[in-house]
């Protein structure tokens, strides 16, 4: 069997965010047609250093996010390329009309990048720790939806959407994470990476759950069970060749995320699999459930979104399959 063990060796822990503004300052440098927006959250979106090197670009919106959306909108129809921040509650919730209105039905060249997103925000709350973001933009036609999992993914996926047309959101956070991915490696919008190869059951995760995907892939292991995990990075579009290939060889498959099981990355599964390939389904989500304060790793383990929750998960799937 192929073995997970020892693959996704990591030396550093970063937070996502990190990655973002790393990755925006090097936009800064590469293209003049790049503008960043923010909404009086310049250091958590980790933006000091773009503002500092490139002021004629930055755009300080203040706590007016419905304004921001309007300004990247009226930037974008300009010719620019505006990054429009903040945390994931106020980048969607309180601004979806202007969203919808002024950015997605006129296809504007808009790129909303949200920290702070999911349970993961952790002692801030639930008024703050926004699980229905991925659903709500996943909603709107024509929008790009992507979720990374670490700090090089986080950087490549920044780079990569100043080459693509069209509004779209990029899902962050705040939590240090082990940086696993090669910083090398390319982000190709609208592909999955395949992690690793398994023959039994399919793991499809997306953003901080991968890395508790590939601590469930080794334990799995330990248990003789092969588990394959792919990484849906882009939520829309959705990569529908590489999961049909996956459940070809598999037959079931668990669905992970650090977002509501409602309208994300679980439903957007289901819906393939129910029209084109009927296969058993598990989902590690939060359950129709608002958040609390907690730490991050608390409230992962309470809601059900670690490693043995995916273990479980794939045990059920795989009985559901044999029966």
């Amino acid at each position: 069997m192929n073995s997970i063990k020892g693959k996704f060796p990591f030396t550093d822990k970063k937070d996502t965010r990190s990655g973002f503004g790393a990755a925006m300052t090097a936009l800064g440098a590469a293209n003049p047609k790049v503008v960043a927006l923010c909404a009086d959250l310049t250091g958590s979106l980790k933006l000091n250093d773009f503002e500092k090197q490139y002021p004629e670009r930055f755009v300080q919106c203040g706590i007016a996010e419905a304004n921001m959306m309007g300004v990247a909108a009226g930037l974008a129809t300009a010719g620019y390329i505006p990054y429009a921040t903040t945390f994931a509650n106020f980048a969607t919730g309180r601004v979806y009309d202007q969203i919808r209105q002024s950015i997605a039905y006129s296809d504007k060249n808009v790129k909303i990048c949200a920290s702070h997103a999911g349970l993961t925000l952790g002692e801030d709350g639930a008024t703050h720790q926004i699980l229905e973001d991925l659903g709500l933009m996943r909603m709107l036609p024509g929008m790009t939806v992507i979720n990374t999992c670490d700090y090089n993914q986080t950087y490549a996926a920044t780079l990569a959407l100043a080459e693509h047309h069209g509004p779209a959101y990029l899902r962050f956070g705040r939590p240090v994470l082990p940086v696993f991915y090669p910083k090398d490696r390319p982000f190709v919008i609208g592909k999955a990476d395949v992690l690793h190869e398994g023959v039994d059951v399919s793991l499809f995760c997306t953003g901080h759950m991968v890395w508790e995907c590939i601590l469930a892939a080794e334990l799995l292991e330990d248990a003789g069970i092969s588990a394959e995990v792919i990484n849906l990075h882009t939520i829309k579009p959705l990569d529908t060749k590489t999961i049909a290939a996956s459940l070809n060889k598999t037959g079931c498959a668990v669905v992970a995320e650090e977002h509501q099981v409602n309208g994300g990355l679980c439903d957007s599964i289901a819906h393939y699999v129910a029209k084109h390939r009927p296969t058993p389904l598990e989902y590690v989500a939060v359950q129709d459930s608002f958040g609390e304060s907690g730490t991050p790793d608390q409230l992962m383990e309470k809601y059900g979104l670690k490693a043995a929750n995916v273990v479980t998960a794939a045990h059920q799937v795989l009985a559901r399959k044999a029966s």
